[in-house]
């Protein structure tokens, strides 16, 4: 497992970044998408449809993404994920502090509704008071799933797919530190 500091041992085609809902997945994704000038496909925007139901073509469409020969995206999506890991040549963990994580996922979560801000196919973040009574609300799920995400990383890099090179990023010092030193020594100049 590669650290903030590993050289990569390639530019990267096809990028995962893994993390806790709330660790910086999305924006990290923008980053490297915009370093190493790659299509960035955002799974959420896949995933949910009007109502916040998942949409029935979200697995066909991360298929056809997938097959292409250079993409970023998020690792998430239980449904997806080993065909994201089987096709990915670098897969980035966020594996950062839960205190950071809650922070992050609670911030963007008032933003969000307190803003009314648009998402997926006209989605908005629920009312506030869903937080005390929806289980699996972002905010109570970012708290119970921590652990579990991190479980998921430390297996796939036991046993990572022949192409596959895992990051791992402990802290957004750490993040900033990748991104000017590593990935941008393999950016296309």
């Amino acid at each position: 497992m590669l650290t903030a500091h590993d050289p990569l041992p390639a530019t990267p085609a096809r990028v995962l970044v893994a993390g806790n809902s709330g660790a910086g997945k999305t924006t990290l994704c923008a980053r490297i998408a915009a370093l190493l000038d790659l299509p960035r496909i955002e799974l959420d925007a896949l995933h949910h449809g009007p109502g916040w139901t998942p949409r029935p073509e979200f697995a066909a469409d991360v298929e056809a993404f997938s097959t292409g020969p250079e993409w970023v995206t998020e690792w998430q999506y239980g449904a997806v994920r080993p065909l994201l890991a089987e096709r990915a040549d670098l897969l980035v963990w966020l594996d950062l502090p839960r205190t950071t994580v809650m922070r992050r996922v609670t911030a963007r979560t008032l933003r969000r509704r307190i803003r009314r801000e648009r998402l997926w196919n006209g989605n908005i973040e629920p009312p506030l008071r869903t937080i005390f009574v929806e289980p699996d609300h972002i905010v109570r799920f970012a708290w119970r799933t921590h652990g579990t995400s991190a479980r998921r990383v430390r297996d796939l890099a036991a046993d990572p797919p022949e192409s596959l090179h895992v990051v791992r990023l402990r802290s957004p010092r750490e993040v900033d530190t990748w991104v000017a030193g590593p990935l941008r020594a393999v950016a296309p100049h």
